[in-house]
């Protein structure tokens, strides 16, 4: 786990510096950034491991951020840290991909277990080649791609990690603590809200198959139904 490189976005001074120490010692690397308006650039001349944007920033916000760093690299996993918990920006940054949503203020050693988690789960996704089919679908989970006739789509890490897990449990119910768990490393309210997201995202995915559905099993998970041809 060390030496990994995080990209941090920050204006507040104090906070910062300390937050950029506390990470420091604990064996990462961190590039950090107070100018949200030069977020972007600082980005693109560096590789990095994990995004950590805080999201009231002057110039720009973290979430415009966040648009333009997924479009440099789609896979780089985000935390956004913000002081607003408003349910409508919690569920904005999930649309943009983030990994996780902190509250500030929050305890630094929850961030670092949250960041941890994050990169291993990160570095475990797509280490095992398989390939899965689902209806008309494809889904080669090792390149994180999904395929139906000549069109294929690039699933985020976490997407794919979803889909493996309702491919192995195919017509079977997927526990949703269980998903949460092994996925996003802990079964609270903003990762719930995180997963139905994801969910409703692979349903778009799989849309052009009409014998596949993903049905919401109140109170306990998600069933991935694929309906025989025979």
């Amino acid at each position: 786990m060390e030496n990994k490189n995080i990209f941090l976005v920050e204006d507040d001074e104090n906070f910062g510096s300390v937050l950029k120490s506390y990470l420091e010692m604990n064996d990462f690397k961190v590039t950090w950034t107070k100018d949200g308006a030069k977020a972007v650039q600082n980005f693109g001349e560096h590789k990095f491991d994990i995004c950590i944007l805080d999201i009231m920033l002057p110039n720009v916000d973290g979430f415009s951020i966040a648009k333009k760093i997924k479009e440099l690299n789609p896979d780089i996993p985000t935390i956004f840290l913000t002081a607003k918990t408003l349910k409508e920006d919690i569920v904005e940054g999930f649309k943009l991909g983030a990994d996780d949503y902190i509250t500030k203020p929050f305890d630094s050693e929850v961030l670092l277990y949250k960041i941890k988690a994050i990169i291993k789960r990160n570095q475990i996704s797509g280490s095992d080649t398989k390939i899965f089919t689902i209806g008309n679908y494809e889904f080669d989970s090792d390149l994180r791609i999904l395929s139906i006739n000549d069109d294929q789509v690039k699933l985020s890490p976490k997407e794919s990690e979803l889909l493996k897990m309702l491919c192995l449990y195919e017509n079977k119910v997927l526990d949703r603590e269980k998903a949460l768990t092994e996925i996003w490393g802990e079964d609270g309210y903003f990762t719930a809200r995180s997963m139905d997201v994801y969910i409703t995202k692979l349903r778009k995915y799989l849309k052009n198959d009409p014998s596949i559905e993903i049905e919401n099993i109140h109170g306990s998970g998600f069933i991935l139904k694929v309906e025989s041809s025979k």
